[in-house]
């Protein structure tokens, strides 16, 4: 039976009055897959940020491996988690090989950083060849590679990934949402993801979560969403 690693309970987030996040449930567990998925400003980036730590949660509970946890960034790296933010935040000066050492920053023992670099090093071998480039001469395709393969390097148990896609090619897009299946497969991270390319996310995703207004109006399976309908209401909803 798979462990459940994460759960959030009855979160919510409040800026200025505005409830960003209105009594979220979210669950995922080992080895799993799972969508955060809505309109441009449904709070999913906010679910992420609140149990990474950046955003503050003004009620609810966090449980990391079924016990209580207040986030904080640094301490969620320690846990296993690791969090790629939406826009590729790569150190554009730095040589890829260089930013990938920043990726073991959090480390408490960095012998092995380079022999865990060379295993992330496995999953791109584009990487692998342009290791001494400057990461601001890297597409933006290989950019975000970059930037997923940072987050790897700390080996963790979950995986967050802040709209890996946006601003790629339809071309890169694919090559980002198999790379996601390989890394899932073949390492078993489990990986909670928000993005905008519905029709693709929900061929790499076991599960998801529909979010509207700060709240999950849907939850389930690839398939029971696809054929639920409430995709296309709610984007629809979105912009009429």
């Amino acid at each position: 039976m798979k462990e459940v690693l994460l759960k959030l309970e009855d979160i919510k987030v409040t800026y200025g009055g505005i409830h960003a996040l209105d009594g979220v449930d979210v669950a995922i567990d080992e080895g799993e897959v799972v969508a955060l998925m809505g309109p441009n400003g449904a709070g999913k980036s906010t679910v992420l940020k609140a149990l990474f730590g950046i955003t503050p949660i003004s009620h609810g509970q966090v449980l990391w491996q079924e016990q209580k946890v207040s986030p904080k960034p640094h301490e969620m790296v320690k846990r296993g988690i690791s969090f790629v933010p939406q826009g590729r935040q790569i150190f554009g000066s730095l040589s890829v090989y260089e930013n990938l050492q920043m990726g073991g920053f959090s480390l408490s023992d960095t012998s092995d950083l380079g022999s865990r670099i060379d295993e992330v090093l496995r999953f791109f071998p584009m990487l692998k060849e342009k290791r001494k480039a400057r990461a601001n001469t890297l597409s933006g395709g290989q950019q975000q590679m970059l930037a997923i393969a940072r987050g790897l390097v700390t080996d963790p148990k979950l995986l967050l990934l802040d709209e890996p896609t946006l601003g790629l090619a339809p071309k890169i897009v694919k090559e980002v949402f198999e790379k996601i299946k390989e890394i899932n497969r073949e390492r078993k991270i489990a990986i909670l993801v928000v993005e905008h390319n519905i029709v693709s996310l929900l061929e790499v995703v076991h599960r998801g979560y529909v979010l509207d207004h700060g709240k999950i109006i849907k939850h389930g399976s690839s398939q029971e969403l696809k054929s639920s309908g409430i995709l296309d209401k709610i984007f629809v909803g979105a912009h009429t």
